[in-house]
């Protein structure tokens, strides 16, 4: 008869698909257990780990990227796994990780953009803002992505902070720039670029602007492109200087203070501006002949107060034009549905209860299965609001392993596994292939006096490490 799970003799096995930071809190979370002996393999569809920190942080904030450090720490643990290049769907079924798994964690992120259904916003120079972020970044399935960077004029939709990070790059100097770890191919292309002006255009009001006080700041700090905010647009509205005035926050404070100062500031002589507009949404875009991008019309809004007590836009009457070349939307990461695996196409998510992935029709939890991070919740937070949304999933695991709900696999010995991944995947890549990776791009960055050069394509990455 089979020991109890998670002992020595039978530990409890959990596959966690996606390397990004939530499927390593959740390796911790499982790991910190101090009851159970517990062994994680960690799978990512790409070679390298990481997710988000080393394909959507901005190049030039290093300091985020940092967070690897833990990870690392993490991953020493000996009952850690990675196994890159892997794809749950493709290489690995679910049926595979019931066969050798007790449990299994989907912390897939979201891979793609929430679309902005407006005429227009399929010509040719309006892109999603993510891949533009995957490109400069070196994510091997963008960087084949072409942008017209000869425009002179181009905006970005929304004003969160993955829309500041692209008007952040696009104003950057190529100096600037070389100090960073972006891709190579999107430094050649960006110290081409013909760009004069940006525009950031959000709906709301500089009350609700979604960008932290350290972006404004940075925003302001450009070594050749001014910040320019129209006086009249740094103004609150009512509604909004009443609401401040009840919740006294702080950081909306001192940011509503800052964009003001920033309304009030003479231009200097920067070859480029950095326009951030206020209450505005786009409601058309304007092509030429060829189908290409040439302007886009502007409703200017009115923020109302909902029953719930937000305060949300609606358009009035006063439309204005903006010639701009290039599009940049920006407004949301949205999930992409997984193989086998119940799917809420409305909000982009897995249905799930407190990480505990559902069947729609029941509601009933599926056993073993589960879910964390923006797979799990939506795209909202920053890196280190995974965390807790981690560990929460790994309170309900343990709880249901306790009452006797996991898989029951015939084959959950390590080893076992390892042969079918190496049958299915054999150029599978191990966190040992990773730490090779990770020199050799260290390397070649400290030979051109940059912190790291990424490799960008999957077989780069196996070709250099021989596989």
């Amino acid at each position: 008869m089979m020991s109890k799970i998670g002992t020595e003799s039978n530990p409890l096995r959990v596959a966690v698909f996606g390397s990004g930071p939530t499927g390593f809190y959740t390796t911790d979370s499982l790991f910190k257990n101090g009851e159970m002996v517990v062994e994680v393999d960690l799978f990512d569809r790409l070679p390298v780990p990481y997710g988000l920190v080393r394909f959507g942080v901005a190049p030039d904030h290093p300091k985020i990227k940092s967070v690897t450090n833990l990870y690392e720490r993490i991953a020493d643990n000996p009952r850690f796994r990675f196994f890159g290049n892997v794809e749950f769907g493709k290489d690995l079924l679910l049926s595979d990780l019931q066969r050798h798994y007790h449990q299994v964690v989907l912390a897939t992120g979201a891979q793609t953009d929430r679309r902005l259904n407006i005429p227009g916003i399929d010509l040719q120079n309006s892109h999603a803002a993510t891949e533009f972020v995957a490109w400069y970044n070196g994510h091997p399935d963008y960087r084949e992505c072409q942008f017209d960077l000869s425009q002179t004029q181009a905006a970005v939709i929304g004003i969160g902070n993955v829309a500041v990070d692209v008007a952040r790059i696009l104003c950057r100097t190529v100096d600037e720039l070389r100090e960073t770890d972006i891709a190579d191919y999107a430094l050649d292309a960006l110290s081409e670029s013909k760009i004069e002006e940006v525009w950031l255009v959000g709906r709301r009001g500089p009350a609700q602007a979604a960008f932290t006080n350290p972006e404004l700041r940075e925003m302001g700090k450009l070594a050749d492109a001014d910040l320019v905010i129209l006086p009249e647009e740094a103004r609150l509205d009512d509604l909004s200087q009443e609401t401040l005035d009840r919740t006294q926050d702080r950081a909306v404070v001192k940011k509503v203070e800052m964009i003001q100062e920033f309304a009030a500031q003479p231009l200097s002589a920067k070859s480029r501006k950095l326009y951030i507009r206020f209450l505005v949404s786009p409601v058309e875009l304007y092509g030429d002949g060829d189908g290409s991008v040439t302007g886009m019309r502007l409703v200017h809004n009115e923020l109302y107060a909902t029953e719930a007590g937000t305060l949300r836009p609606r358009a009035t009457e006063k439309f204005e034009h903006l010639d701009v070349g290039l599009v940049f939307r920006s407004i949301g990461y949205r999930g992409v549905p997984l193989p086998d695996v119940p799917f809420n196409d409305n909000w982009g998510v897995i249905y799930n209860q407190k990480g505990r992935v559902v069947d729609p029709d029941t509601q009933e939890p599926i056993t073993g299965l589960y879910t964390a991070g923006w797979i799990k919740r939506g795209p909202t937070g920053v890196i280190g609001t995974n965390k807790p949304d981690a560990a929460e999933t790994v309170d309900c695991m343990f709880e249901d392993l306790a009452a006797g709900k996991t898989f029951s696999p015939p084959e959950p010995q390590s080893e076992a596994v390892l042969r079918l991944i190496a049958q299915r995947q054999p150029s599978y890549v191990t966190f040992e292939d990773w730490h090779r990776i990770d020199q050799m791009e260290l390397e070649k960055g400290a030979a051109q006096g940059r912190p790291r050069v990424k490799f960008t394509s999957v077989q780069e990455i196996l070709n250099a490490l021989g596989k």
